[in-house]
């Protein structure tokens, strides 16, 4: 298998990344990189001639409904079970001093 990448890449892309790799980690890591650029020049190699791109991998359409203004119908809920309330609002005690 010819090298797609090498040690001195490697580091090039970890110095750009701000990543500190171990001597054990670096060579594991050129490894996997290697079996993944040979993977991606295996794929590039797959004749997709007349293949009509797609872009999500569906031709599904955007099924959200439109926004409109409705009254809130839930306000107070939940007030029941709440321990204490300040003005209408639920108040919880300050997570920091």
């Amino acid at each position: 298998m010819s090298s797609l990448i090498d040690k001195k890449e490697l580091e090039h892309l970890a110095e750009l990344a701000r990543i500190k790799l171990r001597p054990e980690e670096e060579k594991q890591l050129l490894h996997d990189m290697q079996n993944i650029l040979e993977h991606v020049k295996e794929l590039n190699s797959v004749p997709t001639d007349g293949v009509e791109p797609m872009n999500g991998g569906t031709r599904l359409t955007n099924i959200f409904r439109e926004d409109e203004e409705r009254e809130n119908t839930n306000r107070g809920a939940g007030h029941d079970g709440f321990p204490k309330e300040d003005g209408g609002f639920l108040s919880v005690p300050p997570v920091f001093e």
